[in-house]
């Protein structure tokens, strides 16, 4: 059964192969044996009481479950689930309980997948490594001695290690992504406005997006499907979906595409590419013409200096988060430095790092006219060892290491384009297979043919039952 996908699992449910209280026993028992730091809390009284409440629901003929009815789908401990823990990661929320369901928790609900527990996520999600305070680090699968990446760790390492099909995430600055390269997993940040932060929540700077982590491209678009139901009031809106949903895009042909190559990184200068992810990055490029796409090179569309305006972005969106007085020292040393940016950015410089953001989405859309999709890296090395970019000491250099890390990812947030990592190959390093990511953006809303193009790759590639390609280096 763990070896199903979501909607091949969904299938066997529906067809009443698989009772929904039957995979979610087992699901349980998965997450109980987790040895990844997955897991903030597994809830197996909430999981059990839902999963017989689908159950029943099947027995209604008329009923017309979707597409990923029954799954077990854990959240993110970012999100609000009623009755579960809420911690977001820090040790000043220690035993916070959520008294209400968020909008993409409701939407979870509604499309029937079975909210199995919360998973681990960093201090607030700040960070691009989920390593919490008082708790196991999220690792990955591949080697439980590297990182699962973050902030979407948990996440990642629970659909990687086999213990649910898919898992929720959301993605500010690569989250999302991030983990899904580490853990060898396929993560779509969608378009801006695609997924609604209501009811509840708002948009802000609008650089952030729920989604989800899977490992295939199917069960990613289906998810997009049931989570992109916007709510009264949004303040953004992505454009029109396809008529057949996202799901169906991925059996569609998606033509002759132009796709421009960036292989350069963006946000930081000082970014060592390893050479396992610039021969994955080649041998894409290979497929790719193999499948008749016109592939060129993309020129970098602004740098490191323009992108400043993330920083500020980032570090006032830390400030914003609610801490109890007398907490702050509580904080983690990159957390409370990122405040200290928050507080030193005046309101003017606030406006302007938003204009700025602005700016970039503009020179990006110049850059690259004429493209249907880039293709760059996911990240600039292989999921590295726990503790190699966390230095509590110097969390300026902290920061800086991220950035080195994932010179690419943030692009696609500041211009709420959406963007795709997708588990395309491997590389032998260290004597250990590790998975690298390969990184696909669109243009704003065009998420299917993204996953046109991914379903495409998917099943071309050369070891297309593993999804996968080996990359061997030395």
């Amino acid at each position: 059964m763990e070896q199903l996908t979501a909607v091949q699992l969904s299938t066997a449910i529906r067809s009443g192969e698989i009772g929904v209280l039957e995979a979610t026993e087992a699901a349980l028992r998965r997450a109980d044996a987790d040895r990844h730091g997955a897991f903030v809390e597994v809830a197996h009284e909430q999981a059990l009481a839902q999963a017989r409440g689908l159950q029943d629901r099947l027995r209604d003929k008329d009923f017309r479950p979707g597409p990923l009815f029954g799954v077990p789908c854990p959240a993110k401990d970012l999100n609000q689930v009623s009755g579960m823990v809420f911690e977001a990661g820090s040790a000043v929320y220690a035993g916070q309980r959520a008294e209400r369901d968020d909008g993409v928790v409701t939407r979870i609900r509604e499309a029937g997948m079975v909210i199995l527990g919360k998973t681990t996520t960093p201090e607030f999600g700040l960070p691009c490594y989920t390593e919490p305070e008082g708790r196991p680090a999220a690792v990955t699968p591949w080697d439980p001695t590297r990182m699962a990446g973050g902030s979407s760790g948990g996440a990642a390492a629970a659909v990687s290690g086999g213990v649910v099909p898919i898992a929720h995430g959301s993605d500010g600055g690569g989250s999302i992504r991030i983990p899904a390269s580490c853990c060898g997993l396929v993560g779509l940040k969608p378009s801006r406005g695609r997924i609604s932060k209501g009811p509840h929540g708002v948009d802000g700077a609008a650089i952030s997006s729920d989604g989800v982590l899977t490992r295939d491209v199917r069960d990613t678009a289906a998810a997009l499907d049931a989570l992109s139901t916007g709510w009264p009031g949004d303040f953004f809106a992505a454009p029109a979906g396809v008529p057949g949903g996202f799901l169906a895009a991925c059996d569609e042909d998606p033509g002759r595409l132009r796709i421009g190559v960036l292989s350069e990184p963006v946000i930081s200068d000082e970014a060592e590419v390893h050479p396992a992810v610039t021969q994955a990055v080649k041998a894409t490029v290979r497929q790719l013409s193999a499948l008749g796409h016109e592939v060129a090179v993309a020129r970098k569309p602004f740098g490191g200096e323009e992108w400043a305006a993330f920083g500020d972005l980032w570090a006032v969106g830390a400030l914003s988060v609610p801490v109890p007085e007398g907490a702050e020292d509580s904080l983690r040393p990159l957390t409370r430095w990122l405040r200290d940016k928050g507080r030193s950015c005046s309101a003017l410089g606030f406006a302007a790092a938003y204009a700025g953001i602005q700016q970039i989405t503009r020179r990006t859309e110049q850059a690259w006219v004429g493209f249907d999709v880039i293709l760059s890296p996911t990240l600039a090395q292989p999921p590295l060892p726990v503790g190699a970019l966390r230095n509590d000491a110097d969390p300026a250099a902290d920061f800086a290491a991220q950035t080195d890390f994932t010179p690419w990812t943030s692009v696609w947030n500041l211009t709420g384009r959406p963007s795709i990592s997708l588990p395309l190959h491997t590389a032998r390093i260290d004597g250990v297979e590790l998975p690298i990511g390969i990184m696909l953006g669109g243009g704003l809303g065009e998420e299917a043919r993204l996953l046109a193009l991914a379903a495409q790759l998917e099943a071309t590639g050369p070891n297309r039952t593993q999804r996968t390609e080996t990359v061997r280096i030395g």
